[in-house]
């Protein structure tokens, strides 16, 4: 192995979060981000697998093959589908609502350091979020225009001139 090498297991960790290493700069129309595996792919699977246990209790049902059991593990994988289904949701909502806590409070500090005073408390969540994308010299203007004209996430977001990009989220 040469200077600066890095050994093969650290080669696949590299490869694997590329995509947070060289993302694309953020604007307004790029910075949703979507991840396939988990909002498409897993989503379609969890789907597929909860309507293959209501088809499958159905055709037991019509069978009438109740007596030997089938319709009890056929309610169980139907039930397995429900939990996939809230198990789905509940990973993304609770990462989510932590990542909203956290810019809250990263905005409050940005707030404070900028204006010595804490950020107006009639702010609401989705505001401070599409706050946390504009610049040090927009922000303040920003957070005033939001609270004095009730802006919506997405007006605030489109009066930034300037986008910061928020590359580390969830």
């Amino acid at each position: 192995m040469q200077n600066g090498d890095l050994p093969g297991s650290f080669e696949m960790v590299i490869f694997v979060y590329s995509d947070f290493l060289f993302m694309k700069k953020q604007s307004y129309s790029n910075h949703r981000r979507i991840l396939p595996f988990y909002h498409v792919v897993l989503l379609l699977l969890i789907a597929v697998f909860l309507v293959s246990a209501v088809v499958n209790v159905m055709n037991i049902l019509d069978e009438e093959m109740i007596a030997k059991g089938n319709l009890f593990s056929a309610v169980l994988l139907i039930l397995g589908g429900i939990i996939f289904s809230f198990l789905y949701y509940y990973m993304r909502a609770f990462a989510l609502r932590v990542q909203d806590r956290a810019i809250r409070s990263e905005e409050n500090l940005r707030h404070f350091i900028l204006t010595g005073k804490p950020m107006d408390g009639r702010l609401r969540m989705s505001q401070i979020i599409a706050l946390r994308f504009a610049p040090d010299d927009e922000f303040i203007i920003l957070c005033k225009e939001a609270v004095e004209k009730q802006l919506t996430k997405d007006e605030i977001k489109k009066a930034i001139t300037r986008w910061r990009g928020d590359y580390h989220r969830a």
